[in-house]
């Protein structure tokens, strides 16, 4: 369909040049002979000094003596060919068509070729297909059909609540006497919420390749367009086309883009956005009956969407699609891991341990990175090894090892990851260090990992302490090493997470005795389009200040306290980071107890970290990252 239009184009195109031509040759040829009055012709006739003339019509074409042309226009009746013969003029007559259709043609044909063009346009502005520039109304949801990469729920995995909601769908479409029978009906609809990347959209490709029923897809954004009345016409057309092939599933993806709350923000909402919204209310639940379609929608921002969406009778289920846990993360990876040959020593459950809070997405994306690796060293499988580094790449940030540090950059950053990891290993309620490295990853020059040893669920407030005295860690070990004055700016990034975690802590979390079990948070963000807000009084805005810097000093003064008495592991760690530029989590402690490194298993940052050593389930929020310079 797209190369037909393409070659109408080319060809429309082409008759439009040569018509131009053809006006722009007339034009020429014209003004090439002058134009002379007939008294003028007659009174060359009478002088002979005409040798030749063309008759075309009531043109006519002279031919001077002198070899200059000249044209004139003969009057209506007038008979000038005998005079001419007479006089000894060599006279041609151009034989006259019958029909003027050419002549009509010639004349209209620049304006169906200029009104062809903009038709063509418009259809592509349009997206071309259905309807295009006549059809703006029409509805523009697709007809799934996957002969290829058809994906049913047993490529869904990791989100087994969610999958078994979808299940009860599709067994309603299959047989739905068995539910009918004891009064049950249809959903009329079903909203997927969930971070982006968990796994929505392929759940709802999972449904089409399941139920065996028509299903349709379309994305929120095809209903909104520049012309008002489009979106509403087409959320008619899909349910009409829909009403035709019922039962069926309509999926619609990223529903937000159409479905945000009436009459919120700054001048009311979009007057177009909010007609498709009713049109879609009022054909999911109105007057009319649609039995036997069930909407399937997708979204990532439940909380702007309009509340007449979400009630019963319309989104009938909100079926939440959260992060996988480590047993959901360890049956994705298997998934994933059946399209690229693993070698014999891939874990995938220790793998899974070490990648809290990946998504789906997230994990796909690391089994690629690993195969990636492994061919980019040339070997025949993926090894744990290359899931490791891929793993690396994707938590911490490609290695710029091309970047070129001064000796005194070099350990500066080594101290200063040496105090996160050191005060780290020291509290027991700080996630256990997983990896420490002086190389350069992203926008750090150097960072200190720790994962927790199982997926985080809640965050306690002497956790929360602990974790401001390891992030504070690396202010501290530049101050004991270098001296007030010899501080640089790599805190920055620690600080900026410092002061996040404590302002959570009071304003939020009520973690403050002073502030009280007050959320502060938004009052205090301020955040467009907030209509519940509050004001907050001067005095209470400096108290939350004041605990905010009370917990993070109280952090810093616990750090410092640590770095001070076992400054003879801390000051060993550091050597260690400068020699060796990446340890782990069991190289951390043989280096911080003295031992020496040598030897194939203990190579430096290469070696695999058993379960047991390195806790892993929180995607990391990284206490060492110090910014690269400006």
């Amino acid at each position: 369909m797209g190369n037909a239009r393409n070659l109408a184009f080319w060809v429309v195109l082409f008759l439009m040049i040569l018509a131009l031509f053809n006006l722009f040759s007339d034009g020429t040829a014209n003004m090439n002979s002058r134009q002379i009055s007939y008294s003028d012709f007659v009174q060359r006739v009478d002088n002979d000094q005409v040798s030749a003339v063309t008759i075309d019509g009531e043109d006519i074409q002279i031919t001077g003596t002198d070899g200059q042309s000249y044209i004139t226009v003969r009057p209506q009746g007038e008979e000038i060919a005998d005079r001419l013969i007479d006089q000894g003029v060599d006279v041609k007559v151009v034989k006259q068509q019958q029909s003027g259709f050419m002549s009509l043609l010639g004349v209209w044909l620049p304006f169906i070729l200029l009104i062809g063009v903009w038709i063509f346009f418009m259809n592509r502005m349009q997206g071309g297909g259905k309807g295009g520039a006549m059809g703006f109304g029409k509805s523009r949801a697709k007809l799934l059909t996957e002969k290829h990469g058809r994906v049913t729920f047993d490529d869904v995995a990791g989100i087994d609540e969610a999958k078994e909601e979808l299940e009860e769908i599709v067994e309603f479409l299959r047989n739905p006497q068995k539910f009918s029978r004891l009064g049950g009906k249809i959903p009329k609809g079903a909203l997927l919420v969930g971070p982006p990347g968990t796994g929505k959209t392929l759940l709802a490709r999972a449904i089409a390749g399941e139920a065996g029923v028509p299903f349709f897809t379309i994305s929120g954004s095809d209903f909104v367009e520049m012309f008002v009345g489009v979106g509403a016409s087409r959320v008619r057309d899909m349910f009409e086309q829909a009403k035709k092939s019922a039962p069926c599933i309509v999926f619609i993806d990223e529903i937000d883009a159409v479905g945000r709350a009436r009459g919120v923000g700054i001048g009311g909402g979009n007057d177009e956005r909010e007609q498709t919204l009713n049109q879609l209310l009022v054909e999911m639940d109105g007057f009319e009956a649609n039995e036997g379609i069930i909407i399937v929608a997708a979204t990532n921002r439940k909380d702007v969407l309009d509340p007449a969406l979400l009630r019963p009778g319309r989104f009938d289920r909100q079926i939440h699609v959260p992060n996988p846990d480590i047993k959901g993360r360890e049956k994705i990876l298997s998934v994933h891991a059946r399209k690229v040959p693993v070698g014999p020593d891939v874990d995938l459950r220790i793998i899974a341990r070490g990648t809290p809070g990946f998504s789906g997405a997230d994990l796909m994306n690391l089994v690629n990175e690993a195969a990636l690796t492994a061919a980019r060293i040339g070997r025949r499988f993926v090894s744990m090894e290359d899931f490791e580094n891929a793993k690396d790449k994707v938590m911490l940030g490609v290695e710029r090892r091309s970047m070129v540090l001064t000796p005194e950059q070099k350990e500066k950053t080594a101290y200063h990851e040496a105090g996160h990891a050191i005060v780290g290993l020291s509290l027991p309620k700080c996630d256990p260090v997983y990896k420490a490295t002086i190389i350069p990853r992203g926008g750090a020059l150097g960072m200190v990992v720790s994962l927790p040893e199982m997926d985080r669920l809640n965050f306690h407030k002497d956790e929360a302490k602990q974790k401001l005295a390891m992030t504070m860690a690396g202010k501290a070990a530049e101050i004991i090493k270098y001296g007030e004055e010899g501080v640089s700016n790599g805190p920055a990034g620690d600080i900026q997470q410092a002061s996040g975690l404590a302002r959570a802590m009071v304003m939020r979390w009520g973690m403050s005795d002073k502030v009280g079990n007050i959320d502060y948070a938004e009052a205090h963000e301020g955040y467009s389009g907030n209509t519940g807000g509050f004001s907050v009084s001067a005095a209470t805005k400096e108290l939350i200040e004041q605990e905010v810097h009370d917990l993070i000093e109280q952090g810093y003064v616990e750090a410092r306290r640590i770095l001070i008495e076992k400054e003879a592991e801390f000051e060993r760690l550091a050597q260690g980071l400068l020699e060796y530029e990446t340890l782990t989590g069991e190289e951390i402690g043989k280096v911080i107890r003295g031992e020496q490194l040598g030897g194939d298993d203990d190579t430096p940052g290469s070696s695999i970290p058993s379960v047991t050593s390195v806790p892993k389930s929180g995607k990391p929020a990284d206490p060492g990252g110090d910014p690269a310079p400006a």
